[in-house]
């Protein structure tokens, strides 16, 4: 190691490196590299010299390439651990066959690097098959420490955001990321052989249709004027059905500006397929079809494991309308025959609750979501919607207040949703017309007016079945990933800078310290508050005896996982470290003053004794302490605020308050 080297500071690794690296610079070595011919795979040698005896030794001589994940010298003899395409082999380095000049280098090599050698194929006395090094040459200097092994990297904020490191010292996210390239290559195989055409339609959509959502803006500077990232790819892959291409299909992202949880992530990728003279029966036959074929290549059969619960995809999938579903589930009938007090009863009875302007068709959707959506657990296929909620689909030809479309339930979530496509240009033109009234009522998922896509239908478009399905849930389901950022390559993160403050500088991140010590990051300055107009709720007169009271259990808990509750607007469901080994769940309903991710890792206040609570269908075991007040906003008008109890992240789950 040269002298400048030596100088540096050695508890700072990127700096050693770094000193590396302007080293070889110097003495005219480039530790970039260039092309080099490799003669195998690592995975192929592994195969190709399985049978190779202790003790035995090969003359054929093999060039690889890959990254050092381990490296130990000894004496005169060295052995890395080489990593390629998930694969690893041992590389035997001797003094001998490298020369001193060499081995030095080989020596100074760091856990990381990307080198290419050459050798021959043998194993050692130990059983272990290695190459035998003749030459190295780096290819590329890694400046960042990895992980060490021992650990791993294991904090989730860190791998999401830095998922290339995670790739490398996870073998088990590649497996889930491999098998995530063949579902959808499956899919896509499985839509041509079907006699579907793959096609391309535009990101960018000057009017938002074919989905209700909350869009992206963006301005398009040429045309001047504000587009929006695509929601759906229906509308532009109807057109091609009045076009007269019969079959279609597109695998593509979506974006919607909307809430994380571990289903939903504002860009997604889904499959949308139309079919002229197609209906729902052969959309949900190509669904089926379609999943099925996924499965089968990507897991090798239809019985498949999600979390522990097991899901059997063979055999045909059980189709029924939502109002029998909901009315097996609810233990009464829920109909178009009950009035809308009726059915505001069995909502509310259920966890539910009714806004005014609900005609009959939202309730009957929103009391299957209360009472049947998590129950269906094998596949199935909801039919029969209201026409209420689902403004693009063909009227029931046995009853206008019902539509022909589906949804595909497994383990009470979503995975498809397909219609019986609408092709009346003088009906579509009167739900767009609803459309917009919504929207100018203040709905801002309502679709707007699309009067090129009416000119389109007044041309003809062939009746036709349509389908959506949802890729990442799929991959989720078939690679048991519990969250949808787990099947994301590039799921979006927060700024890392905290909020206020200044960006943390590159090598925080990296350095294994940072992620074992988050508080080492320094929180910013809390702005100056201006308490003159908080109005605060009288206290309370009547007195509580000290016993009474000394039964609440308070306990310091830390925040696990936090994420919106499906089909709520205001619950955040907890998972908490309350001290016990076990964890508890919490709901509350506050996500209208805080966003799940800002919320994990923090360590909050609870009660921890409270009988069980079902909220939304789920026992909610405690309360979560916060502070309620109001403040006199503009126009004299009292708004209401809430903070989160939140103490010292040092303060250990479990600690008792007294």
């Amino acid at each position: 190691m040269s002298e400048e080297i030596e100088a540096v500071i050695e508890d700072d690794p990127i700096e050693v490196r770094k000193a590396k690296r302007a080293a070889m610079i110097a003495a005219g070595r480039d530790p970039y590299g260039h092309s080099f011919k490799r003669s195998h795979t690592v995975e192929r040698l592994n195969r190709q010299f399985a049978g190779l005896e202790e003790g035995e030794s090969t003359d054929e001589a093999v060039a690889i390439a890959g990254r050092i994940m381990a490296k130990r010298v000894q004496g005169k003899i060295a052995f890395l651990e080489l990593r390629e395409s998930g694969c690893d082999i041992q590389l035997f380095c001797r003094i001998n066959a490298l020369g001193e000049e060499a081995f030095e280098e080989l020596k100074d090599l760091d856990v990381g690097d990307w080198i290419a050698v050459t050798g021959t194929m043998m194993r050692t006395k130990r059983g272990q098959l290695s190459v035998a090094v003749d030459s190295f040459e780096l290819m590329s200097k890694s400046l960042r420490p990895l992980p060490e092994k021992f650990h791993g990297l294991q904090d989730k904020e860190i791998r999401y955001r830095q998922r290339y490191v995670d790739l490398v010292m996870n073998p088990e996210v590649r497996t889930t990321f491999e098998r995530r390239f063949k579902i959808v290559s499956a899919i896509r195989r499985y839509m041509e052989e079907q006699g579907y055409y793959e096609v391309e339609t535009p990101f960018l959509h000057a009017i938002i249709g074919g989905a209700n959502a909350k869009p992206f803006i963006t301005h398009f500077n040429a045309l001047d004027r504000d587009y929006y990232l695509r929601i759906a790819t229906e509308l532009p892959l109807k057109r091609l059905l009045v076009g007269g291409f019969e079959k279609v299909f597109e695998i593509g992202r979506q974006f919607r500006n909307e809430g994380m949880d571990p289903y939903h992530n504002p860009e997604f990728t889904t499959m949308e397929a139309y079919e002229a003279f197609g209906d729902l029966d052969s959309m949900m036959d190509l669904t089926e079809g379609c999943i099925k074929a996924a499965a089968q290549h990507a897991c090798g059969g239809l019985q498949v494991s999600y979390q522990g619960v097991d899901v059997d995809l063979s055999g045909n999938w059980r189709r029924a309308s939502m109002m029998e579903l909901a009315s097996e589930h609810a233990g009464e009938e829920v109909s178009f025959a009950r009035s809308r007090e009726e059915l505001v009863a069995i909502l509310e009875k259920n966890g539910g609750h009714a806004e005014a302007a609900w005609g009959k068709g939202k309730l009957i959707s929103e009391i299957f979501e209360a009472v049947a959506e998590e129950k269906l657990v094998q596949p199935t296929f909801v039919i029969d919607h209201p026409l209420e909620i689902s403004p693009l689909a063909k009227k029931h030809p046995d009853n206008p207040e019902l539509t022909q479309r589906f949804e595909l339930f497994i383990l009470g979530h979503e995975y498809a949703n397909a219609f019986t496509e609408l092709n009346d240009p003088v009906d579509q033109a009167e739900r767009f017309r609803a459309q917009v009234e919504a929207k100018d009522m203040g709905d801002d998922e309502a679709m707007g007016y699309d009067a090129d896509y009416i000119r389109a239908l007044e041309y003809g478009m062939p009746p036709a079945g349509g389908v959506g399905i949802g890729i990442d849930r799929l991959v989720m389901l078939l690679t048991d990933a519990p969250s949808i950022r787990d099947v994301l390559l590039f799921p979006h993160m927060k700024d890392e800078a905290p909020a206020g403050g200044k960006a943390a500088a590159p090598a925080a991140a990296a350095t294994p310290a940072v992620s074992a010590a988050p508080s080492a990051i320094p929180a910013p300055k809390a702005p100056a508050v201006d308490l003159s107009k908080v109005v605060i709720e009288p206290l309370f007169a009547d007195e509580v005896d000290f016993d009474t009271f000394s039964k609440s259990d308070f306990r310091a808990v830390k925040v696990k996982e936090c994420a919106a509750v499906p089909k709520s607007k205001k619950l955040l469901q907890f998972t908490l470290d309350d001290g016990t080994g076990q964890d508890r769940i919490i709901l509350s309903g506050i996500h209208a003053y805080y966003e799940p991710e800002d919320l994990v890792g923090r360590t909050l206040i609870a009660i921890t004794n409270l009988p069980p609570r079902k909220m939304m269908g789920i026992d909610s075991c405690g309360m979560i302490i916060s502070a309620v007040n109001e403040v006199e906003g503009e126009g004299g008008q009292k708004q209401e605020q809430l903070n989160l109890l939140m103490v010292d992240d040092r303060i250990p789950a479990g600690a008792k308050l007294y």
